[in-house]
């Protein structure tokens, strides 16, 4: 075994063996209820943070505790970009749970897996420069690497071992979450939002994306941001993604350990820490995913309050903002607080 093989061994092992926090456990809380009266002055607040972004945003927060529900464009699509990893990671799990899959099981990874986008595998493992093909990573490094840093090519490994698309839309139905789908991996998604044409039933290629990409202008660019606003591929209502999460944290959607998993990752998430983090107290716990594309910015999550004052699912999306990422960022920090505080006080 040579030294590259080595590393990619021990490496393989550090993810694998990340601990599952223990404490985090299953509880039986209410349901979510219908959309309460939501005071005049909170909705004029939250449109009022909602114009800074400069496009249109729409939120959906539960008090899981009472079920109590804000929204706002709560029944809209928007596109998920990576917060639909949270319901690729759900039907990851649920093939884990039945044992299609175990967490230990090592994937081969080939140069036609690493895609554009977030990511380390590529750096971490010099490829596609390298000319060793011997790499695998187990399924749950993969995961981790899918939700704790939003990796592109271990979700587009993981929706594949998920078993595409349509499995986790029909985990969705199953789970009684509608309104939330997934249509593409992370490559072709991004190729449709910068406007480079690869054919959805075309093997990927790094030469030929990147071939494409040179024909790429700002013009185009744009053009293609705006038609990815309206595409419904790919998209959630906020409500659809706030049940989800309701669900995970509160059902058994998942068994135990992988329940306790995915709950552990999210709250370890290393992205968006200015997004429902950013005007939140110091060390509030949140678990979160974040998602980041075009003219788009989100963070879905569960929020802990004080105090005994139970938790918040949220979810809150922006869309069609052609500010600048801080902006968009600011406008879901500032959402995110207002509703902590209407639940803390409520």
């Amino acid at each position: 075994m040579n030294k590259y093989t080595k590393l990619l061994v021990i490496t393989a092992l550090f993810w694998a063996n990340l601990s599952v926090a223990q404490k985090q456990k299953a509880t039986k809380l209410a349901e979510p209820t219908a959309a309460f009266t939501v005071p005049v002055r909170l909705s004029q607040e939250l449109m009022r943070l909602s114009d800074m972004s400069g496009g249109k945003v729409g939120i959906c927060a539960t008090h899981i505790e009472t079920g109590k529900t804000i929204t706002q464009n709560g029944k809209e699509g928007f596109p998920m970009a990576s917060s639909y990893k949270v319901a690729i990671a759900t039907q990851l799990l649920t093939r884990v749970d039945s044992g299609s899959l175990t967490l230990a099981q090592l994937v081969p990874i080939t140069k036609s897996d690493f895609h554009p986008g977030s990511g380390m595998l590529s750096d971490r493992f010099n490829w596609p420069n390298s000319s060793n093909s011997d790499l695998s990573l187990s399924v749950r490094s993969l995961l981790e690497l899918m939700l704790l840093i939003s990796d592109n090519s271990a979700t587009d490994i993981c929706l594949r071992l998920a078993g595409g698309p349509a499995a986790v839309n029909a985990c969705m139905k199953r789970i009684g979450v509608e309104g939330l789908r997934v249509d593409r991996p992370t490559a072709w998604l991004i190729a449709d939002c910068v406007g480079i044409p690869m054919a959805a039933n075309q093997a990927w290629s790094s030469a030929r994306y990147d071939s494409l990409a040179r024909f790429s202008t700002a013009l185009t660019r744009e053009a293609s941001y705006v038609a990815f606003e309206n595409d419904p591929r790919d998209t959630s209502t906020p409500e659809a993604m706030t049940l989800l999460l309701t669900k995970l944290y509160t059902q058994p959607v998942l068994k135990p350990a992988s329940q306790a998993l995915v709950l552990d990752i999210m709250k370890r998430c290393e992205t968006g820490l200015a997004r429902l983090k950013g005007a939140l107290p110091p060390d509030t716990e949140v678990l979160h995913k974040t998602g980041t594309i075009g003219l788009t910015a989100s963070d879905v999550g569960i929020i802990t309050l004080p105090g005994n004052a139970g938790h918040v699912a949220i979810s809150v999306f922006v869309k069609a903002s052609h500010k600048d990422g801080p902006v968009r960022e600011r406008t879901i920090a500032e959402v995110t607080r207002t509703i902590y505080d209407y639940f803390l006080f409520l």
